[in-house]
C-alpha cells in the first residue's frame, strides 16, 4: 500500500513539476534621435557569464548600426552607448559605422534584470533609411552563447524575440 501512495506522490509530482525556464528576451525599439535594443534575462534564474551578439547581416532591409557621421550611414548618427545594466557588461564593444553586428560579454545577467544600448540603425535597402522598425529586421539574429551551449533566434515580422536556453539547473 505505501508502494502505491508513493507511486501516486510521484506521478502527481511530476504532473505538476515543470522545469526553470531561461529565456532572453531582445526587443528593439525605433526612436528619435536614438534607437535602443534591450537585452533581458526573461527566465526564472540568473544567467552565468556570456556574450549575446546582435547580428543584423541577414536583415531584410541591410540593416548598419550609424554610429558616426561618415557616408556609410543615412542623415543623423548616434555613438553606441549601454544606458542600463553596464554593471553587468565585461568589456565595452567596438562598434564602427556600416558594422552588422555587436557581441556583448556579460559577467552574467540576474533574473528580471536588462541591458540596454542605444545607438542608430539604418536601413539600406528601403526608402525610409533612418527609420527602421519590425519586419524591416527580419531574418536578423541574437545569439546567445556560454561556455557549454549556444542558442540562436531570428526576429520574425515584429522588432521582439525570444532566444531560449537550456533549462536553469
Amino acid at each position: 500500500m505505501n508502494s502505491i501512495k508513493n507511486l501516486v506522490a510521484v506521478a502527481v509530482a511530476t504532473l505538476f513539476c515543470s522545469p526553470v525556464l531561461a529565456d532572453v528576451k531582445v526587443e528593439f525599439l525605433e526612436g528619435a534621435p536614438k534607437d535602443r535594443f534591450v537585452l533581458t534575462n526573461a527566465g526564472s534564474c540568473g544567467l552565468e557569464d556570456m556574450t549575446i551578439t546582435l547580428d543584423l547581416s541577414t536583415s531584410a532591409s541591410g540593416v548598419i548600426f550609424d554610429v558616426t557621421g561618415s557616408v556609410a550611414g543615412v542623415e543623423v548618427f548616434r555613438p553606441f552607448e549601454i544606458v542600463a545594466g553596464e554593471n553587468y557588461v565585461g568589456a565595452m564593444p567596438a562598434v564602427s559605422v556600416g558594422d552588422r553586428s555587436v557581441t556583448l560579454q556579460l559577467d552574467g545577467l540576474p533574473a528580471g534584470e536588462s541591458v540596454a544600448l542605444t545607438l542608430d540603425v539604418d536601413d539600406t535597402r528601403g526608402s525610409r533609411g533612418i527609420t527602421v522598425s519590425d519586419s524591416e529586421l527580419r531574418g536578423a539574429t541574437a545569439s546567445v552563447q556560454t561556455a557549454s551551449w549556444t542558442a540562436s533566434e531570428a526576429f520574425g515580422e515584429t522588432a521582439t524575440l525570444r532566444v531560449p536556453l537550456p533549462t536553469c539547473s
